[in-house]
């Protein structure tokens, strides 16, 4: 009651704002819509404006970004190294530079480890195992140079979307949708968007933001960034064309919507999700949403909600600050965690049978499933744990169409996978450890097969 009484206390039938206030609202919201979230056709196909300029900057910084990135983290270690032994003042009496560069000594060694892992493969320094092609070099020459491009542009691009009342907004209107249907506030319904048609990680740094600004549960965010962040459509494009399946991508796209959603309804409501705790981040002050009156329409109310908002946010400069401070969490932050898990994963996945081994019992369920060439297929099922393009780098030998479509469709709806999104998830401060990682993984795997392998049957 006390909820619905402080909603009609702020939000009066008949509000009084100025033109400036629209406009307050409108311009930087349109903007965030079109950088991260409006579809563009670039030089390699679908993309969206943030991952298309990223692009650019890799094209024009070129060689210079895997340097330029082993050298961020290894300043992340050093400031991080200063900060746990040496505890200076200027460190620990600023809140921004306390929570990124003192941490626990786990995180202190696993950006250690980045950091080496970075350096060797960058110099290729005698362990070959570290800095081959499959391995570091993937991540330092490939995902590295990306994911430093584009934690750049959304850093300092992504208050345009949080600040300005485009969260509050959407959140008035799809309230009754979101939290009836996947459990999730109104307000998540812009993020698992964004994190959906833009980029995976896109989604994370928005959602760990919400997270961290007291606008979710633990439950909430966990459910957000492990069941929405979905890899980029250009990428999915590069894994049906890796396949040589391009004449069936918009079979493909509909059937990842389809056992995305389907996983998205069910994963919210078992374990490990449904488990997370209902309290939010530890250094905020939670802030429940908002019931919506009855006197009022959900339009008028979203519009009220986010013209408050955004009256809040009147200073450039502390814009401009928040965005380098975003940049500053992603780039110290993260690039290390990365490095180090990815590696990690990928090492194993190259040199030991452990996927293989795991994917064995996928034999007899493919199998049963009528799908060519299991035993192929198998190891695919669980690989994609350690990298999402494994599946498909491994499955392109296979013959059989209908089982490399199944391969394509499941690698995705799959989600988790430690050379990327694993990373940031552990590297962030969202709540969720490494066995939620794999658990979440085996469960939207059994979960979105039989669906992917039904639509297939009808496809093929």
């Amino acid at each position: 009651m006390n909820g619905q009484t402080k909603t009609n206390e702020k939000l009066p039938v008949q509000p009084t704002y100025i033109f400036n206030d629209y406009l307050k609202f409108i311009i930087p919201s349109l903007l965030g819509i079109l950088l991260f979230m409006i579809p563009i056709s670039g030089e390699d196909g679908i993309t969206i404006p943030v991952a298309y300029l990223a692009n650019q900057i890799n094209g024009l910084l070129g060689d210079a970004i895997p340097a330029l990135a082993v050298l961020t983290i290894t300043l992340s270690v050093v400031g991080s190294l200063v900060a746990v032994f040496a505890k200076p003042a200027f460190i620990l009496e600023n809140a921004y530079l306390n929570k990124l560069l003192n941490v626990s000594k786990f995180w202190l060694t696993a950006r250690i480890f980045g950091m080496v892992f970075a350096i060797v493969t960058l110099y290729e320094l005698g362990f070959g195992w570290i800095f081959s092609e499959n391995t570091g070099g993937l991540l330092i020459y490939d995902l590295i140079p990306i994911l430093f491009s584009t934690f750049l542009l959304a850093g300092l691009f992504l208050p345009l979307l949080l600040n300005f009342g485009l969260l509050e907004f959407f959140g008035a209107l799809l309230m009754k949708v979101m939290r009836p249907v996947f459990t999730l506030p109104g307000r998540s319904s812009l993020d698992c968007l964004a994190s959906w048609v833009g980029d995976g990680t896109i989604g994370v740094l928005l959602t760990t933001k919400q997270y961290e600004d007291g606008y979710y549960t633990k439950r909430e965010a966990a459910v957000v960034a492990t069941t929405f962040s979905v890899v980029s459509i250009t990428f999915t494009i590069v894994v049906i064309s890796y396949l040589k399946l391009e004449h069936y991508f918009l079979h493909y796209y509909m059937t990842i919507i389809i056992a995305g959603l389907a996983a998205a309804i069910i994963m919210p409501r078992i374990p490990p999700l449904s488990g997370k705790g209902h309290t939010g981040y530890e250094e905020t002050e939670l802030k429940a949403e908002s019931n919506l009156p009855s006197d009022v329409s959900i339009v008028k109310t979203g519009m009220n909600q986010a013209l408050e908002k955004a009256k809040k946010n009147d200073r450039v400069s502390n814009i401009f600050k928040e965005g380098i401070q975003n940049v500053m969490d992603m780039w110290l932050g993260v690039l290390p965690i990365v490095m180090a898990i990815g590696t990690v994963a990928l090492v194993i996945a190259e040199y030991t049978p452990f996927f293989m081994i795991l994917g064995k019992p996928f034999e007899p369920v493919l199998t049963l499933m009528q799908v060519p060439e299991a035993a192929e297929a198998a190891q695919t099922m669980v690989v994609g744990f350690a990298d999402m393009f494994l599946p498909a780098v491994i499955g392109s030998g296979i013959e059989s169409e209908m089982t490399r479509f199944i391969i394509a469709c499941v690698s995705v709806t799959q989600l988790v996978y430690m050379s990327e999104m694993g990373g940031l998830l552990l590297g962030s401060k969202l709540p969720i450890s490494i066995k939620d990682l794999v658990l979440i993984f085996l469960l939207r795997t059994i979960i979105t097969l039989p669906i992917v392998v039904v639509i297939a049957h009808i496809i093929f």
